[in-house]
């Protein structure tokens, strides 16, 4: 299945979570935290600012929308949600 968001929307994949701290503690599956960092896999045809493979950073997460298509999930973002890229 391929979604094609429509205007000014993003489909993004979210990165995963860390497993363990910088000092090489285990975090447990309900203490980790939501990634806010994703690759871009589609655009609506209102969105200029990023391209299909950029990495973002977003906001807001109650907005976005959460879809799961076979053993993926992905998440459509407005691109207004978009506070920066990920070089």
């Amino acid at each position: 299945m391929t979604i094609q968001p429509m205007a000014d929307y993003i489909v993004v994949q979210a990165e995963e979570a860390a497993l363990k701290t910088a000092s090489g503690l285990y975090i447990p599956g309900n203490a980790q935290e939501k990634p806010k960092t994703a690759k871009v896999i589609s655009l609506g045809k209102g969105v200029t600012e990023v391209s299909k493979g950029d990495r973002i950073i977003y906001k807001n997460e109650y907005e976005a929308v959460s879809v799961k298509s076979g053993k993926d999930e992905y998440t459509l973002v407005h691109k207004t949600n978009v506070i920066a890229t990920v070089k």
